[in-house]
C-alpha cells in the first residue's frame, strides 16, 4: 500500500468522480484508475461501487476512508516536521562548556544563534573538560567547548576537535599583588585556592608548578568557578584563572613572566555521529563570532585565534 494510492483513493471518495479526482491530484485518469485497482487487489476488496454516472463507497471503502485520511495527515505532519528541522525552524542543540566559558564566550554566541533561529531549543551543560568529554562519548551532548590536554597527552580518538583559541591564565588575589608580572616559582610560598579535580584549570596550574620544580600547597580546594572566586575575595588565597574571567572579577591580577601559563580552547563533537543541522549551524555561529572578534580586536587581552578557527 502506497501513500500515493491512498491520496488517489481519498480524492475519488471526496469527489465521487474519477475524472475530477485525476484533475485534483494532477495525474491522468487512466493512471489514477489503475492505481485504485492495484490498491483494491492488494486489499482484496472493492472500494467503490462503479455505476454509470455514479460512484459510491463500498463498506470496505467506507472503512478505509477515515484511516486513509489519518495516514495522509500523519505523513503530511511528518514531512512538515522534517522540513522545519532542515530549515532550522525547529530542533535542539546540546552544548557543553566549562563555567569560565559559560560566563564569557557562550552567552554572546547563543544570543547570536537565537536571534537567527528562535525555534531551536538550546540546552547548556556546565562542567569540567573531563566530564564534558565523557558526556560527548556517551552521546549526551552534540558539541562541547573543552580545554586541550596537557603537553604529551592526546585528544580521545572518538572526538573530532577544532582548536579555537589560546588564552593566558593569570593569578588573581583579593589584595594588591607586589608586581603586575610574576614568575610561577613565586607560587611556592603562596597556598592557592584550587579547583576541584576534573577541571582543566587545575591540571594547568599543577603542571606549571611541577615544571618549576615544586608541588603547590592549597589553602582550599574543590570549588567550581564561582566558589573559587568567592574564596579568593574572602582572602583565603590567590587562584590561577583564565584572563577573560579575571577581567570581570573585580580582583587584583598579575600575569606570569616567561612562557607564562595558558590553555587552548577547542570545540569537540563525536567523530562517529554526524552533526545535526542545528548543531552544525551553532558551530558556524561560534566560528563567525570568533573571527569577527579577532578582526575587530575585541578578543580578551592575551587571547588569540588559532589557525584552524580562521
Amino acid at each position: 500500500m502506497q501513500l500515493q494510492q491512498l491520496r488517489y483513493f481519498a480524492a475519488v471518495a471526496e469527489t465521487r468522480n474519477f475524472t475530477r479526482a485525476a484533475d485534483q491530484t494532477h495525474v491522468s485518469q487512466p493512471s489514477l484508475s489503475q492505481q485504485i485497482r492495484s490498491l483494491e487487489r492488494e486489499l482484496g476488496a472493492e472500494l467503490f461501487h462503479r455505476t454509470r454516472g455514479n460512484i459510491a463507497l463500498t463498506d470496505a471503502g467506507a472503512t478505509l476512508l477515515p484511516l486513509a485520511r489519518r495516514i495522509l495527515a500523519d505523513a503530511d505532519s511528518a514531512r512538515l516536521a522534517v522540513q522545519e528541522v532542515v530549515q532550522l525552524r525547529r530542533g535542539r542543540v546540546r552544548l557543553g562548556a566549562p563555567p569560565s566559558l559559560c560566563g564569557s564566550l557562550v552567552p554572546d554566541v547563543l544570543t547570536a544563534f537565537r536571534r537567527n533561529h528562535p525555534g531551536v531549543e538550546l540546552e547548556v551543560q556546565e562542567g569540567g573538560s573531563q566530564d564534558l568529554v565523557a558526556a560527548l562519548g556517551a552521546g549526551e551532548l552534540d558539541l562541547a567547548l573543552v580545554i586541550a590536554p596537557q603537553a604529551g597527552e592526546t585528544w580521545p580518538a572518538q572526538l573530532a576537535v577544532t582548536e579555537l583559541l589560546h588564552e593566558q591564565l593569570v593569578l588573581v588575589s583579593s589584595t594588591r599583588l607586589p608586581r603586575r608580572r610574576i614568575r610561577v616559582e613565586e607560587l611556592r610560598e603562596r597556598p592557592l585556592v584550587m579547583f576541584r579535580k576534573g577541571y582543566a584549570l587545575r591540571e594547568s596550574a599543577l603542571a606549571a608548578c611541577r615544571a618549576a620544580g615544586f608541588e603547590p600547597r592549597f589553602a582550599v580546594e574543590g570549588g567550581e568557578l564561582d566558589a573559587v572566586l568567592g574564596f579568593v575575595r574572602a582572602g583565603l588565597g590567590p587562584a590561577v584563572v583564565p584572563g577573560m574571567v579575571a577581567d570581570r572579577s573585580g580582583l587584583h591580577l598579575a600575569t606570569f613572566a616567561g612562557p607564562g601559563l595558558g590553555r587552548t580552547i577547542a570545540l569537540a563533537h563525536g567523530r562517529d555521529l554526524p552533526l545535526t543541522r542545528a548543531a552544525a549551524q551553532l558551530r558556524a555561529t561560534l566560528l563567525d563570532h570568533l573571527r569577527t572578534a579577532a578582526a575587530q580586536g575585541s578578543l580578551p587581552t592575551g587571547t588569540r585565534l588559532l589557525p584552524n578557527a580562521k
